[in-house]
């Protein structure tokens, strides 16, 4: 079972630097997360999610190549691969896995502004050896589904361990 965490900062760019961190960590195996999204909310008060995949550029590429290789069969392969990636381009932009996208957006509004936020849906993780690499960045915990016990040694963690 997959856990969700919420970690919101009180600047722009921690939850991206921390984002990066956390992908060194899952290319490291200690760390395998179904998914990773910095959610900011800019001076004029707009939320933006920033996801770490582009479903609809990767939609687009998938479709144009199955597209071509279809369209090869009856010899016109750039009308295939033209609406193949039309295709996938829609079916990626339709696509949502991971975390609800309107879930991060509606907590995203709640964010202060010129802030930022980090969700991160994690499958499994070796914990000890992924908070000695978190140090320092802080945060605070605005959700998650871990138990009340854990959620609170995070945040105790988290505090214990800011820079400011």
């Amino acid at each position: 079972m997959s856990n969700l965490v919420v970690i919101g900062f009180n600047d722009e760019h921690t939850a991206f630097e921390m984002r990066a961190k956390l992908i060194k960590l899952q290319k490291e195996y200690l760390l395998e997360m179904e998914d990773v999204v910095v959610v900011t909310k800019d001076a004029k008060d707009k939320v933006k999610l920033h996801q770490a995949v582009n479903l609809t550029a990767a939609g687009a590429a998938g479709g144009s190549f199955w597209g071509m290789l279809i369209g090869l069969l009856f010899l016109n392969p750039l009308a295939g691969a033209v609406i193949g990636a039309g295709a996938g381009a829609i079916s990626g932009k339709l696509s949502d896995i991971g975390i609800d996208d309107d879930f991060m957006k509606e907590l995203g509004t709640t964010l202060t502004t010129e802030s930022s936020a980090l969700f991160v849906l994690v499958r499994k993780a070796t914990p000890g050896k992924v908070l000695d690499e978190l140090k320092g960045f802080g945060g605070k915990v605005l959700k998650t589904s871990l138990t009340v016990a854990k959620e609170e040694e995070l945040q105790k963690f988290l505090d214990e361990n800011s820079e400011a």
